[in-house]
Order: structure tokens, then C-alpha cells, then sequence
């Protein structure tokens, strides 16, 4: 039975909601207690009752609110938060006037700091902000001037707050990324699972019926040619690992979400992309790819122009050196430029050739090779002797930028 890698995503945040669903209940049998032990102290205690009774059953009824982020919405922040403001404004209403003015606690207490904590979970620092300034004034409201105890605690509250949101979008990035790397091991390790069990059958079998298909003969040759180029379309389709794929993670209050993006959908303008990726459909049986084994990374444009151009050089080496020539395709990543040769074994060009077909309108050469070259602040050398193959080299800056969109590289160009 095959064994399947399975990718486990844990939320960083969860601890946090569980501990604020614990800190919210302890504080709000804090604030009763509070109330309990200095209930003849108040002027209207039955005020305080009433706004308990109501905090009471808000707090417990609304515990499966503060379970997560997706539960934890604007609406419930919004009016959580109007409680807790509400019961520091009513303070001065229920509690004597010499508790107050000495520093006593609010109706609500340390049980605010919850709703704040809450907004710093739910949105980080920013939304932490907020909602300790919103705090902030309600407490100068409830004392009436700025003394320093009052400042004291909105100040540590507002600190608190903001390092906490913030220390939330830090866990988040890093949960994005962790989600990002275990997808990518993932995929890698199914992609060389599939590439192992291919190759012991399929590719085994392509490769045996090439080499019977050749020395039978005939039809079986034919039959030989054809699966010689499917098993290199289909080595290059399970290794997966020249194609640019961008996985692109967001934010969704969940924890992390990856999600793939296709590249042709993306604005590929300004991360280069690996030339081999683009260079590796060409590869078959009758034309080889040899290229390094590190990325070779050009401009998106830049690399499209230069896959192009070798299109259509291999173009012109099946309609001019026929069908069954060969080809070679050379890619070199120098320090300050790419270099790809496209080499084949055809009868080569006769000297003049290429002038002469430039004067009859047949700009094959010199506009779909020279001239993309050209425009991207390269060159183009093309090398032929007659009865010894024709050679094509194409050179390009690494710092080019430039380039035609649109431009399908596996398009047919212009014949010379």
C-alpha cells in the first residue's frame, strides 16, 4: 500500500484565544469580587448589580465567540468592547465620589483589558490601538482629570495591547511560512514518489520499445522515434521541478492559507524566472537540452524573447535540415550574461544565403533571432559550414529589462 505524505497545519494563535477565553471568565469573577467586598461603599449598588448581571451573561454567553478568529467577528469586537466602555462610564454613577477620586477601580476592571487583548488577536497592533485609545478616554472621562495612577494603567494597557497585536502578525508570518515550506516538501516528496514508480514502468518500457523500434526497423522505427520522444516529455513532465510555480499565502484570519497561483496569471514583471523552465519543452528526441543544474534566472521578458528565438532556430532546423536532423540546445550561466547555443547536424548554410534571403523578404534570422536579441541589449552569432551543421548563439545581459509581451515561445516564427 503506498504511504501518502498528509500536511498538518496547526494555528499559532489558538493558544491565544484559549488562554483570553480563561482570562476573560477569571476577571469577571475578579470584578464581582471586587464589587462584593466593597458593596456598602457604593451609592447605587443596584446600578453595579445590574451592569454585573449584564456582563455576567454577556461574558458566558458569548465564550464560543473568543474560541477562534473566524468566530471572533468586527460586530462581536465592536460591541464587547461597548461594554466594557459603558461600565467604566457608569463607575462614577454607581461607586462614591471619594473611591473614584481616590483611584478605585471600574465597574468592569481588569475585565476590559480582555476586550482590548481581543482586538489585538483578532486584528493586531493596529486594531490594538484603537481599542486601547478608545479605552484611554473612557477612563479620563470616568476620573475627570489625568492623574498619574489613571495614566499608569491606560499606558500599561496600551503598551500591552500593541506588543501583543503585534507579536500576532509576527506568528502569523511565520505560520504563513512554515504552511509554505510543508506544502513544498510535500509536493517534492509525492513528485519523487510518482517519478520512481514511472520510471521502474512506464519509462522502462518507452525506453525498450525506442531501442527494439530502431534496430527492427521500418514502421517499428517510426514507432521507436515516437516513444523515445515520450519518455523525454514525460521525464521532463514528472520533474517537475523546472516548471515556476508561485504559491502565494494571505492572511485570513485563520491562520495561514497557501494557495497556488499559476504563473501565466501572475505579474511576472519583476521576480525572474528560470530560463530552463521555458527551454524545457523543446527537449525531445531529437533535440537535446543540456543546462546547468542551479536556476538560470532571467527578467520575465528577457527570458521569453530568448525561448522564442530558439524556437525559431529549431524551426529552421526542421524545415531546412529536414525532419530527422538533430539538435542541441547549450545553456551557460555566465556571471554577467546567458548564453544559449542551438546547434544542429544539417547540411549547414550556403555563404550568402542569409543575404540573399534578407533581400527576398524572408527576415527569419534577422528579425525572430537577431532582432529579439537585439531589443533585449544582447546579440546574436549565427556559425555555419557547409556539410557541417549550423550553429546559433544567442547572448543576453542578465540586467536586461526589456522585451515584447505576448511573444509565445513555442510560436512559429518567420522561416530564413
Amino acid at each position: 500500500m503506498v504511504r501518502r505524505e498528509k500536511v498538518m497545519r496547526m494555528s499559532v494563535e489558538q493558544p491565544l484565544w484559549r488562554a483570553l477565553t480563561g482570562y476573560r471568565v477569571l476577571t469577571l469573577v475578579y470584578a464581582v469580587g471586587l464589587f462584593a467586598t466593597a458593596y456598602e461603599e457604593f451609592t447605587r449598588p443596584w446600578l453595579a448589580l445590574a451592569y454585573f448581571a449584564v456582563l455576567a451573561v454577556w461574558t458566558l454567553a458569548t465564550l464560543p465567540k473568543v474560541a477562534n478568529a473566524a468566530a471572533c467577528t468586527k460586530r462581536f469586537l465592536t460591541a464587547d468592547l461597548t461594554i466594557a466602555l459603558v461600565g467604566i462610564l457608569l463607575t462614577p454613577l454607581a461607586d462614591a465620589h471619594e473611591r473614584v477620586q481616590s483611584g478605585g477601580p471600574t465597574l468592569p476592571s481588569i475585565w476590559t483589558a480582555g476586550s482590548v487583548l481581543a482586538f489585538a488577536i483578532k486584528g493586531g497592533w493596529r486594531w490594538a490601538a484603537l481599542a486601547s485609545t478608545l479605552v484611554a478616554v473612557a477612563n479620563l472621562i470616568e476620573r475627570g482629570s489625568p492623574a498619574r495612577d489613571t495614566m499608569h494603567n491606560v499606558i500599561l494597557v496600551w503598551v500591552a495591547s500593541i506588543a501583543i497585536g503585534y507579536v500576532v502578525e509576527v506568528a502569523r508570518a511565520s505560520e504563513r511560512t512554515l504552511a509554505r515550506a510543508l506544502e513544498i516538501e510535500a509536493a517534492t516528496r509525492e513528485r519523487e514518489r510518482l517519478a520512481r514508480d514511472i520510471h521502474d514502468s512506464v519509462l522502462q518500457v518507452l525506453a525498450m520499445v525506442q531501442r527494439r523500434g530502431a534496430v527492427i526497423g521500418g514502421e517499428a522505427a517510426e514507432l521507436g522515434r515516437l516513444a523515445g520522444e515520450q519518455e523525454v516529455a514525460l521525464r521532463t513532465l514528472v520533474s517537475g521541478g523546472l516548471v515556476p510555480v508561485s504559491r502565494v499565502s494571505e492572511d485570513a484570519a485563520e491562520g495561514a492559507v497557501v494557495r497556488v497561483v499559476d504563473q501565466d496569471q501572475e505579474d511576472t514583471g519583476s521576480e525572474p524566472v528560470d530560463l530552463r523552465a521555458l527551454l524545457a519543452p523543446y527537449a525531445g528526441a531529437l533535440v537535446g537540452l543540456a543546462e546547468p543544474g542551479a536556476p538560470v534566472r532571467l527578467a520575465p521578458a528577457a527570458a521569453r524573447e530568448v525561448a522564442a528565438a530558439v524556437g525559431a532556430a529549431l524551426d529552421n532546423v526542421r524545415k531546412h535540415a529536414g525532419e530527422q536532423a538533430r539538435a542541441w540546445i547549450l545553456v551557460e550561466d555566465e556571471p554577467d550574461e546567458v548564453i544559449v547555443t542551438v546547434r544542429d547536424d544539417g547540411p549547414g548554410i550556403p555563404e550568402g544565403r542569409l543575404a540573399q534571403a534578407e533581400g527576398e523578404g524572408r527576415l527569419g534570422v534577422a528579425l525572430s533571432i537577431r532582432g529579439r536579441l537585439r531589443d533585449l541589449g544582447g546579440s546574436a552569432e549565427l556559425i555555419s559550414v557547409p556539410g557541417q551543421g549550423t550553429e546559433v548563439e544567442l547572448k543576453v545581459p542578465k540586467d536586461s529589462k526589456h522585451g515584447k509581451d505576448g511573444n509565445d515561445p513555442r510560436g512559429k516564427a518567420e522561416q530564413r
